[in-house]
């Protein structure tokens, strides 16, 4: 499985930012994809997921109304639409994909994923 996450970058809060995900190795649509983040100093986080099936979504708390994570079964790609940013949104920014197939990722339990590398998203004030 190779995840290849971009878009990253320094922005001002307020504006918004793109991020994007290739996945390669497997049947794309067949995993659920999701998005975490790791901001300095603390643990890494759920942000967001997007189920293998119907593009069932699911957010933190804290992004939901200003984040949006979608998917491109045709693409083998997974975004993460960020508006609104603030500071606290600063943080290193993972892809994930699920390691089974067919089976949900969830925020309330550890991740069971496969990992891409990150890219970093830092919000100015």
């Amino acid at each position: 499985v190779q995840l290849q996450a971009s878009g990253g970058g320094l922005v001002q809060a307020g504006d918004s930012l793109r991020l994007s995900c290739e996945a390669s190795g497997r049947t794309f649509s067949d995993y659920s994809m999701g998005w975490f983040r790791r901001a300095p100093g603390k643990e890494r986080e759920f942000v967001a997921s997007v189920s293998w099936a119907y593009g069932r979504t699911s957010y933190a708390d804290s992004v939901k109304g200003r984040f949006t994570i979608s998917r491109d079964n045709a693409k083998n790609a997974v975004y993460l639409q960020m508006s609104s940013l603030k500071p606290e949104d600063t943080a290193v920014y993972y892809c994930a994909q699920g390691r089974y197939s067919r089976r949900d990722i969830s925020g309330r339990s550890p991740p069971v994923v496969f990992w891409g590398q990150g890219t970093q998203v830092t919000v100015s004030s």
